[in-house]
């Protein structure tokens, strides 16, 4: 069954213009674990109980229109990706999470790709 770790917040809804009217909740399951684990086994050892905070208190967050997912980036010493996507069942799983390079960050900054969070 999946577990509720988190919402998609008022500010995310308006910064990256989502056809949502409200916060929405953010899921992981279990095949949702298992991929983090077999894909990005180190991140997932040191940064998975982590997972409602990046998403509560990320630094940036993007929309990647190849596959509409939601891109949350947190630095814990390294820029830290949460990646949400929307399920066949509508609803949004966390689906990796992994480290991105600095300067991938300051070239989506700089591209106007990557939004700044206040956490107003």
């Amino acid at each position: 069954m999946p577990k509720e770790i988190g919402k998609i917040s008022i500010e995310v809804i308006k910064l990256l213009e989502l056809p949502l009217s409200d916060e929405t909740p953010i899921y992981i399951g279990a095949t949702n674990i298992a991929h983090m684990a077999n894909k990005h086994n180190y991140e997932f050892s040191q940064h998975f109980d982590k997972l409602s905070r990046i998403i509560a208190t990320a630094d940036f967050v993007q929309l990647r229109k190849r596959d509409n997912s939601i891109e949350y980036i947190k630095t814990f010493g390294k820029h830290l990706k949460l990646a949400v996507r929307v399920a066949g069942d509508g609803r949004y799983y966390a689906r990796s999470l992994y480290y991105i390079e600095t300067n991938r960050v300051e070239n989506l900054l700089r591209k106007g790709k990557l939004k700044p969070l206040t956490h107003e």
